[in-house]
């Protein structure tokens, strides 16, 4: 059974899943900075921890497995969350890997109704120096709703090489100025702090789903 850290009313009219980058936990600082930024928009955050992550707190140093190894890590997540109950909508997503891991389930877990978009925050499309190495492929023909933050210095993918990649029209990326793979920027430079990216994150996930 899948343990989850809640944020947010349990009466949201959206609850959003998400699951940890490669090499931090459900509670590290930049997870829970937006899980707080998202629940005080007014939605339900529910993060979880694959079983590598989960290994680590009892001491089992276990290094991140290939993200798809996971996928059905996800699912499972998915399914245990609805049989907890689930009000209004539902939305996976996660950080770097957590949200790719997300992205490769979610048309199935889409079609089948189970989902109503996917949410990722700093999307990992190339491993750091290593531009050739795409994991685009499937984000080609994605049909579910998506809405991907990415901070315009991501060392994963910056924004004049994602704007040279073959994405779904069902996919919006939201550029957050001088912002890191943690979405932070640098405020002495770029003028915007990392509570303003926050709440701007927040703001657009809570109009986006209104939409959808």
């Amino acid at each position: 059974m899948t343990s989850f850290l809640f944020d947010g009313p349990d009466t949201a009219p959206a609850t959003i899943l998400l699951a940890h980058g490669a090499g931090a936990p459900m509670d590290s600082p930049s997870m829970t900075a937006v899980a707080k930024a998202l629940a005080e928009a007014g939605m339900r955050v529910a993060r979880f921890e694959f079983g590598y992550m989960a290994a680590r707190r009892h001491g089992q140093r276990k290094p991140p497995p290939r993200a798809e190894t996971v996928n059905p890590e996800y699912v499972e997540a998915i399914a245990d969350l609805r049989a907890g109950g689930v009000a209004g909508k539902l939305i996976i997503g996660g950080k770097s890997m957590g949200g790719r891991v997300a992205s490769m389930v979610a048309d199935e877990m889409y079609a089948a109704g189970e989902i109503s978009g996917l949410v990722c925050l700093g999307y990992p499309f190339h491993p750091p120096g290593k531009p050739q190495q795409l994991r685009t492929k499937h984000l080609a023909g994605l049909k579910t709703p998506t809405l991907i933050f990415q901070g315009t210095r991501d060392e994963f993918g910056t924004r004049d090489e994602v704007s040279g990649y073959t994405l779904s029209d069902a996919i919006e990326v939201i550029w957050l100025e001088d912002g890191d793979h943690d979405l932070k920027p640098r405020k002495s430079l770029s003028g915007f702090s990392a509570a303003d990216h926050l709440k701007r994150l927040a703001e657009a996930v809570k109009g986006w789903v209104e939409r959808i």
